[in-house]
């Protein structure tokens, strides 16, 4: 398919690449960005194939993970499947349903819709990975809104079918795939999805590395799509949880001391109470937590947010709370940079990165989830929220199924 052609949301088939091995929750992982240097080490010990041997190489060892990648499928402990295949993935446990598609996406189309801004650095390290490998080793995760032949097709299949793949992680989530290779059902899908729109919920950084290596190459191949698994929220809402900062080397107490002339700073002895104060609270809002007492901050002065905010931008992402910390609480009250040398994030759990805050003599910044609403509503617009405001989840497993360009 040439590039012009690409308008529209196109998911094709293609030749997944597969563990062999018995024990496939031993040698999957989380998504690369949620991995803790302890998760790491205890998931290089649980099997010599773990698949963070081929997403994080030691010391960004891309050549490494290259060699890794080609010994693997040498010996057969992965293996690529015959015939090309939209592979449909259920994630089920106490609480959770979520079903979708596993496919090959078109890269560059305006019909994928980026609501997050990136950093140079991780797309620089995946772009690198991504060249020594040749392969999409993680799907990038995505919403729309369904409904049509492609939803009824992957609730069809995961009721009717028997699956490819079946196994149970650590975290109880019981992860199930099945290969869709009828051309009449890949068909289908296609037709149905060319005018839709989907939502980049995970993954923004290797979409942006997805786009990076399209360029690299000027004639149609393999570059022209990357791994993708798109979910029909109407069908299964995703979760939407926040991601909170840490600030090294700011103390606590100089941290609430220097918000209390933009803020109304509420201390609490208790940080249950501090995120209860938080859940409730209207608007902006967040939690200073560390060495000491929490400190909510509630009610910013409006006339200084309005002159750090800015120009052109629209009125319900000058109110997210992402926009406020990162154009007015961090560089306006506290003169940091939102990099990631100054800002550290964590995903989901507060207890973490207060305990992350205590241990580098800094301030946890714990925030609440922006409403997929307003993310839907800003990208639309062709807006994109800062950083590390939105993590969706459940996220897609790591290894399960992978692409490699030779393959295709």
């Amino acid at each position: 398919m040439e590039r012009s052609e690409r308008a529209g949301l196109a998911l094709r088939p293609f030749h997944g690449v597969r563990f062999t091995v018995d024990d496939l929750a031993a040698v999957t992982s989380p998504p690369y960005d949620l991995i803790s240097p302890d998760e790491l080490h205890e998931l290089l010990h649980r099997h010599a194939n773990n698949v963070v041997r081929l997403i994080l190489p030691e010391a960004g060892h891309y050549g490494g993970a290259k060699a890794e990648l080609n010994g693997w499928l040498d010996s057969g402990v992965l293996t690529v499947d015959p015939l090309p295949a939209l592979y449909v993935y259920e994630q089920s446990g106490a609480g959770v349903l979520q079903r979708g598609l596993i496919g090959a996406l078109g890269v560059g189309s305006t019909s994928v819709l980026p609501h997050e801004n990136v950093m140079p650095g991780p797309v620089a390290d995946r772009l690198a990975l991504m060249r020594a490998t040749q392969a999409n080793l993680e799907p990038i995760f995505l919403v729309y809104e369904g409904g049509g032949s492609a939803s009824r097709l992957v609730g069809d299949v995961a009721r009717l079918r028997r699956p490819l793949v079946e196994v149970r992680t650590g975290d109880g989530i019981r992860h199930r795939l099945w290969a869709v290779t009828d051309p009449h059902e890949i068909a289908a899908v296609g037709e149905d999805l060319r005018d839709r729109q989907a939502l980049i919920a995970d993954g923004h950084h290797r979409y942006a590395t997805y786009e990076r290596l399209q360029k690299d190459h000027p004639g149609p191949g393999p570059w022209d799509y990357g791994l993708a698994f798109l979910v029909d929220s109407t069908q299964y809402p995703p979760d939407l949880q926040a991601i909170h900062r840490v600030i090294p080397d700011l103390p606590l107490g100089e941290a609430a001391a220097r918000a209390k002339g933009a803020w109304q700073v509420h201390e609490f002895t208790s940080l249950e109470d501090a995120l209860a104060g938080l859940a409730d609270a209207a608007g902006p809002a967040f939690v200073l937590a560390g060495d000491g007492p929490s400190h909510l901050l509630t009610d910013p002065d409006p006339v200084q947010i309005e002159h750090a905010m800015p120009a052109g931008r629209s009125a319900r992402w000058r109110s997210l709370a992402t926009s406020v910390l990162t154009e007015f609480l961090l560089p306006k009250v506290w003169g940091i940079a939102d990099d990631e040398q100054s800002v550290l994030v964590v995903h989901h759990d507060p207890l973490a990165a207060v305990k992350l805050a205590r241990r580098r003599g800094g301030t946890a910044v714990l925030l609440n989830p922006l409403s997929t609403p307003d993310v839907l509503a800003v990208a639309a617009q062709g807006e994109r929220v800062p950083r590390k405001s939105t993590s969706f989840g459940p996220k897609p497993r790591t290894g399960l199924v992978m692409r490699v360009f030779s393959a295709e």
